[in-house]
Parts: C-alpha cells; structure tokens; sequence
C-alpha cells in the first residue's frame, strides 16, 4: 500500500520561496508519475505540475511556469517542488499524488494522494 507524504509548507512573503517534499513509502515511486496539485479556498483543485516516472518530461500549469520547478529522485523515492516567487494566488493546500498513466497533469490521472501541506503567502 503506496503512502505519500508532503512537507516543506509554511508562511512566506510575496517574493519569497520553498520546497515542496514529497516521500514515498509502502512501494517504490520508481514506476509513477508524479504530480502536484493544489486547492485554495473555494476554487477547484488544480494541476500545478507534473514528472513522468523517469523524470524525463514534465509539465507545470502556466500560472506557475518559469517560477515553479518539479524534480524526483527515485532512489531516495522521493519527489520536489521548488516554488519561487510566490504569489497570494499560489497560495493553497498542495498534494502530492502519484499515477501509473496519464498525460494530462490533471487530478483525475492520479490515483494515489497525501494529505496535504499548507502553504501560505502574506506580507
């Protein structure tokens, strides 16, 4: 049974960055895609970005691209996002969650969930 955790949230400022984690534990990542989402407040959960299992071809939402980064290292079964220049709009719950197929980077691929690490952005 595949278990996925998520760290690395917290309060930042405008401007200012973190790093997502996300472990893997129960089964190896090797073989997943990995993706990350997010859900603010009364808006629909969202594809922020996406790794295959390689690691080789990834996707980020365009809201994100150019600030956000996605990255994995199999051996360590584990899976990054670096955010940079946050925004009051990225602010949001973000998972992790994995899938064996799909493309898309949207929730609906993704089979397997964490429960979520709060990241907030305020001055």
């Amino acid at each position: 049974q595949m278990q996925l955790v998520e760290s690395g949230g917290g309060s930042v400022q405008p401007g200012g960055s973190l790093r997502l984690i996300c472990t893997g534990s129960g089964e190896t990542l090797e073989y997943y895609a990995i993706g990350w989402f997010r859900q603010a407040p009364g808006k629909e959960r969202e594809g922020v970005s996406c790794i295959d299992s390689s690691g080789d071809s990834t996707i980020y939402a365009d809201s994100v691209q150019g600030r956000f980064t996605i990255s994995r290292d199999n051996a360590k079964n584990t899976a990054y996002l670096q955010m940079n220049r946050l925004e009051y709009d990225d602010a949001a719950i973000y998972y992790c969650a994995a899938a064996h197929g799909g493309s898309s980077c949207r929730p609906y691929e993704y089979d397997e969930w964490g429960q979520g690490t709060q990241v907030t952005v305020s001055s």
